[in-house]
């Protein structure tokens, strides 16, 4: 198992970040909260969970260490991939996570898209003994919840984490903030990867 990756950040994509390793450049797949934090040139080290299937070795990677445990935690309940866990974690932190779970918080899970009401039943019921307690505290998402949309931040700090100007995320993130709540109108949680392709398609245009 790769349990992490150090080095020079290579190259930085809307879903991934390539990561120079003894002169080899690791591809890594990563949650846009995760990506925010890189910087084209600059050392990072990420935690990592290799996911194999048959046609394919995919490197997932994380902020840290407990990250990575949850998100290899979400995928020994039925029906969570590697895909909808990433997911997961890109709409809530592991502390989040685990206080939804502890408190039955349905909402929460539907938040993510690709959660209907029933899975995120089925997920309270498998992942309650798993996740472990809250280590944390709520005040982030608190004032989360009376301020700006998670979304609205994490797709803000991934455009400039990619190089934008400050300027240049706000005119995307408010470009594409109609098809961010017309996701919202169903009860989900708009889908920050789908949302981030949307708003560099308008950066693309634009220049």
């Amino acid at each position: 198992m790769i349990a992490f990756v150090s080095g020079p950040v290579a190259a930085l994509a809307p879903d991934s970040a390539v990561v120079e390793v003894g002169g080899i450049g690791m591809s890594v797949q990563c949650a846009p909260n995760t990506l925010s934090a890189l910087r084209v040139g600059e050392r990072a080290r990420l935690a990592t969970s290799l996911v194999v299937r048959e046609d394919s070795l995919t490197l997932y990677g994380f902020a840290d260490d407990d990250e990575r445990q949850v998100f290899e935690l979400l995928q020994t309940a039925s029906g969570v991939g590697p895909r909808l866990a990433q997911a997961m974690l890109a709409v809530h932190s592991p502390d989040a996570l685990r206080r939804a779970v502890a408190l039955g918080d349905e909402k929460a899970l539907t938040a993510v898209s690709g959660i209907g009401k029933k899975g995120a039943q089925r997920l309270l019921l498998e992942l309650k003994d798993r996740l472990g307690e809250p280590i944390g505290t709520p005040a982030v998402q608190t004032a989360r919840a009376g301020g700006t949309p998670p979304w609205r931040e994490q797709l803000h700090a991934a455009l400039v984490g990619l190089g934008y100007a400050a300027r240049e995320a706000d005119d995307a993130v408010e470009a594409v903030t109609p098809q961010a709540e017309a996701a919202a109108v169903d009860g989900a949680a708009p889908p920050v990867p789908q949302l981030l392709r949307a708003a560099l398609q308008t950066l693309n245009r634009a220049r």
